[in-house]
């Protein structure tokens, strides 16, 4: 099924007072879907970064702007989009200045914003980014199995 049985759409200022409020969204979200505790975390976490990115890369000083997150739920998955449409960002080059993380960090120590582009690679099933009149994320988790179910499909055609 392509069409997602629901869909949330979402748009905050692009300031980071109200990254919480995403969090609480996903977490409801998600919770509703059947991801564990863990996935949760992870999808938080993803989601937060890329609203970060966007909150602090898309606009100019004193320009003001928004966020766009929206919410694709589907039986097998949870597809996140965050989009901004700031001129200002050169998404190659802030992709260049993020660092890895490195194991020994504690995630509760480093800054909102951070770690960036690797962990939200490292913590999603699938990312990809497309940069056009500002950036786009488009994230995807899948419910634990179904990404092992749809792999072996892929291998089976």
């Amino acid at each position: 099924m392509n069409q997602p049985y629901d869909y949330i759409e979402k748009k905050i200022p692009a300031k980071p007072d109200f990254i919480g409020v995403i969090r609480l969204t996903l977490s409801g979200i998600a919770s509703r879907m059947g991801f564990s505790y863990d996935e949760i975390e992870d999808l938080k976490i993803a989601t937060s970064e890329a609203c970060t990115n966007a909150v602090q890369h898309a606009y100019r000083e004193g320009e003001k702007g928004e966020v766009k997150i929206s919410f694709g739920l589907f039986n097998d998955r949870l597809e996140v989009m965050v989009s901004d449409s700031g001129k200002s960002c050169d998404f190659d080059q802030v992709r260049q200045g993020l660092g890895p993380y490195e194991n020994g960090q504690n995630v509760e120590f480093l800054r909102e914003g951070g770690l960036g582009l690797y962990l939200i690679e490292t913590l999603m099933d699938e990312v990809k980014i497309h940069q056009h009149e500002g950036v786009t994320v488009f994230m995807t988790k899948f419910l634990e199995g179904e990404q092992v179910e749809m792999d072996a499909k892929t291998l089976s055609t």
